[in-house]
């Protein structure tokens, strides 16, 4: 985090310990992947798992949040998306069919480093 000359926003110190909590609790709980191919065979007639599962205090604790933060996540990234999307940047070009774009948000040639950075993320 760089230094502003006024000293760091409140604002953004806030939402990065938010977003290192919950990066902390993701890595400390358990990855349910692998349980959710078998528990998928055990749904019942009425939709649901009767199932016991042993759980640790972090995956009790990461799941208590984990939906609220997807939504969040998933909204962030739409906005994101929203801001940082293609436009004409005018100009001539050699090419008419492909004219060249750049980002309304950053001015980046596009795609801008935002859009990679959501893109390669997403795409993991």
């Amino acid at each position: 985090m760089k230094d502003e000359p006024y000293g760091p926003d409140p604002r953004e110190l806030r939402l990065r310990d938010r977003l290192e909590s919950i990066r902390a609790r993701a890595e400390k709980s358990n990855s349910w992947r692998t349980s959710t191919q078998y528990l998928s065979r055990l749904v019942n007639r009425s939709g649901f798992v009767p199932v016991r599962a042993r759980l640790a205090r972090e995956d009790l604790t990461f799941l208590a949040g984990a939906r609220d933060d997807v939504l969040a996540f998933a909204e962030l990234s739409l906005r994101l998306l929203d801001l940082h999307r293609p436009q004409d940047a005018g100009g001539i070009t050699s090419d008419p069919d492909s004219p060249i774009r750049r980002c309304r948000a950053c001015m980046w040639r596009w795609p801008c480093p935002t859009f990679r950075t959501i893109d390669e993320t997403v795409d993991r």
